[in-house]
């Protein structure tokens, strides 16, 4: 064997070992990449202006001015202040007094909000946490299995790896649309391919929309041939629920869900647009929620805020509204100023979220906690960055197409041996370590081998899904544990995330049997 695959070889098991052992992740990408870099150079064997090349690949298009990137630490600030806003805590508790009465209803509720929060956060550790916290103790105060119960939330929990918009489907796309474009390279002029965001959340929607509908079918079934695991509500002294409380608990946050992903898949704004959209929403959102006396006037400037954006809305629908124009009518005119004024009233709304935040401690612990969270994905992006270019200067993307080459069965032997690496490694890595690191070094050889890029992205997105709910090292199944009370077992934990996880894999095999679950959608909005 060659000394630079062994090199290649030697530096993506040190940097695996090193990730099992705990290691912070973006150090370990970069020092280990680092390290080998050194040793190759000093060996003759990697060509030194690769190392010299990452400073403008950091600053280039591929990170730093990266427009589809931006998006991230948006999306991240809208989970975090919706999160911390109690927004999840009402959905939850408005769906399970809607629901309760009907056998499974709690379980319909976590599904449900489930997929909400998924959509609105894309956290998957903050959504399973916050379930567990506040929906576990009512399922089993009400006679529900704890079997069903975990598995429930657990699986409602991952979510947020498939549920667009989502910050796993995000960082995937940028991931994949880079490897396209180098098995473009590969394949010589006139291959094109475009992988953008937009596709992603729209291949993603029907199996994300499929998958809950199969979760909710499980509990449908489970309470007719098992009712005693799931009984309806017997106690319930809540009040009754009012219209307000149905519109701001559930009808605003859905409305922000809706704007953000409709605006990105109908081609209104692009995603880091929807995404600053969200975080506005998300901030005017939890400025009505946590109001009260103290900050008098300020929850109407707010609805004043959403209306203004109906408004901006209709009228840009309606009116000519370019500036450029050579001739302006007086109607126009009228409509500008109008719009104005309403972006005017918009950013007052936001300002006075954000004062009610404050006024209850929230905003710059929301802040702080959207910052770590950005900090901590773009540095593994870097060091990623350094290992991949490293990895590749050796020689290794050459070796993984070799191998996955010589797989027998060929591009579906390859396929399933690439989704099954990234399933193991799911066990032990975040979901970011294996979207920055492995996607690179197996999809363009996928791609080449004559994979749609977004049926391949959203397959990958369903893998790693499956692979934090399976049992013993499913990261879902780490954070339920770590909530959830005492008196309920691991291994009941494990045992109801069983059920979830068939349901997953029949997912999969659906959309690989069906690739238009996948691309019907993205090639509609192309």
């Amino acid at each position: 064997m060659e000394l630079e695959i062994i090199l290649a070889v030697g530096m993506f098991l040190a940097a695996i070992g090193a990730l099992l052992l705990g290691y912070p992740v973006a150090l370990t990408l970069g020092g280990i990449a680092l390290i080998f870099a050194l040793v190759g150079i000093g060996l003759g064997v990697f060509p030194e202006p690769h190392l010299l090349a990452l400073p403008s690949r950091i600053m280039g298009g591929s990170i730093m001015q990266n427009e589809t990137l931006v998006a991230v630490p948006l999306f991240i600030l809208m989970g975090v202040i919706l999160e911390r806003s109690k927004v999840a805590e009402d959905l939850l508790h408005i769906a399970s007094r809607l629901l309760g009465k009907v056998r499974g209803g709690l379980g319909y509720a976590v599904i449900l909000v489930g997929a909400l929060l998924a959509a609105s956060t894309g956290i998957v550790g903050a959504t399973v946490i916050t379930m567990t916290l506040i929906a576990l103790p009512t399922m089993l105060r009400q006679n529900y299995d704890p079997r069903l119960a975990t598995g429930t939330i657990a699986a409602s929990g991952t979510l947020g790896q498939i549920i667009p918009p989502s910050i796993v489907l995000i960082l995937l796309a940028d991931a994949v649309s880079n490897s396209a474009s180098q098995a473009a390279s590969q394949m010589g002029t006139g291959t094109a391919f475009v992988v953008s965001v937009g596709d992603l959340f729209a291949g993603a929607l029907l199996p994300g929309f499929l998958l809950v509908s199969l979760y909710l079918l499980y509990v449908f079934l489970t309470s007719i041939f098992r009712p005693s695991a799931c009984p309806p509500i017997e106690q319930d002294d809540s009040p009754p629920l009012t219209a307000k409380e149905i519109i701001f608990g559930l009808g605003a946050p859905l409305f922000l869900i809706i704007a953000v992903l409709g605006a990105i898949l109908a081609g209104i704004a692009p995603p880091t647009q929807a995404a600053s959209i969200g975080a506005a929403g998300a901030i005017m959102l939890a400025g009505l929620r946590l109001s009260d006396n103290k900050d008098a006037g300020l929850p109407r400037v707010i609805v004043a805020a959403f209306i203004s954006i109906v408004v901006i809305i209709v009228l840009k629908n309606v009116l000519d509204l370019r500036m450029g124009v050579e001739h302006i009518s007086a109607v126009n005119m009228a409509g500008m100023i109008i719009t104005f004024l309403a972006a005017l009233v918009f950013v007052a709304g936001v300002f006075a979220g954000g004062l009610v935040l404050h006024h209850h401690n929230q905003l710059l612990p929301a802040l702080k906690s959207a910052v770590e969270i950005t900090s901590m994905v773009f540095l593994i992006l870097i060091g990623a960055s350094l290992f991949s270019l490293v990895f590749r200067g050796f020689g290794g993307d050459e070796l993984v197409h070799e191998l996955l080459s010589a797989v027998p069965g060929g591009k579906w032997g390859a396929l399933i041996i690439a989704m099954l690496v990234m399933f193991i490694l799911g066990f032990f890595l975040d979901f970011i370590e294996i979207v920055f690191v492995v996607v690179p070094l197996v999809t363009p050889s996928l791609i080449i081998a004559g994979f749609d890029p977004v049926w391949l992205a959203i397959i990958m997105a369903l893998n790693l899904q499956t692979s934090f709910l399976t049992p013993p090292f499913g990261f879902a199944l780490f954070y339920l544990r770590g909530a959830a009370p005492d008196n309920v077992k691991t291994m009941e934990i494990w045992r109801g995330a069983l059920p979830f996880i068939g349901l997953q894999l029949l997912m999969i095999i659906a959309v690989i049997a069906i690739p238009a679950l996948a691309t019907w959608l993205p090639s509609l909005t192309q």
